[in-house]
């Protein structure tokens, strides 16, 4: 299955989005985007289609991922936590379910991602609208892959999903802030992995990783940090 952006933006748009002109208002007047960590910017064509050293290493068919939502730079955290940072590093492919909140975070991750996948929330203003859909799929080792920010109330969310992306084994989404791991009935599997920045009502902040291995996604890991740094 090939990669679909949906939402009218092409693929090609949606990765090579430095095409899309755009002007950036700072979210808070006192907010200083070189806050965000940095590595020298490449032309965002050029970063969706360079192949990563340890990709071209890596033949034993896993893909690690890394997988944030809800991230609000700046009104929630002047910046990712290091150990998300971290674990971007170390993913071969970053899924980002929406509310970004300020376009500079895009950029970021679009310059330090091995592959990024990401989709706009509710809070999100017009300069991301521009750049990225409401619903991404793709296939990854695969495992067929949809994420979108909102899915709804908790109450029939499975049943819901699952007759929404029938062609998807796993759906990765936000908006709550709260972790979220269940299995429809069709078998896929719906990860919320709340929020890095907004703990909002659960004890900490958190994040996921896991693994796409022989085809299947496995080591699903809940990230709580006893602390996040603000």
């Amino acid at each position: 299955m090939a990669d679909t952006f949906i939402a009218n933006v092409p693929p090609s748009d949606y990765l090579a989005a430095a095409r899309v002109p755009y002007s950036v208002v700072s979210c808070i007047a006192e907010w200083n985007p070189s806050t965000i960590r940095q590595r020298s910017y490449r032309n965002a064509a050029d970063v969706a289609s360079a192949e990563h050293p340890r990709q071209r290493a890596r033949h034993d068919g896993r893909v690690k991922l890394l997988l944030i939502a809800d991230t609000h730079v700046p009104h929630r955290a002047r910046d990712l936590p290091n150990q998300v940072w971290r674990a971007v590093d170390e993913a071969d492919v970053v899924v980002h379910a929406g509310d970004w909140v300020c376009v500079e975070l895009l950029d970021a991750l679009l310059a330090r991602s091995n592959r990024l996948i990401g989709v706009v929330g509710n809070n999100d203003g017009p300069a991301l609208c521009a750049r990225l859909p409401e619903v991404a799929t793709a296939e990854l080792a695969g495992i067929r892959l949809a994420v979108v920010h909102e899915t709804g109330s908790v109450r029939g969310r499975e049943q819901r999903c699952a007759a929404r992306f029938p062609d998807s084994d796993v759906l990765v989404f936000g908006h709550s802030h709260i972790p979220w791991d269940t299995v429809a009935p069709t078998g896929l599997r719906l990860l919320n992995p709340g929020s890095p920045t907004d703990r909002r009502r659960q004890p900490t902040c958190s994040w996921m990783t896991a693994e796409i291995i022989g085809g299947q996604l496995g080591r699903v890991q809940l990230h709580r940090p006893p602390a996040v740094t603000r």
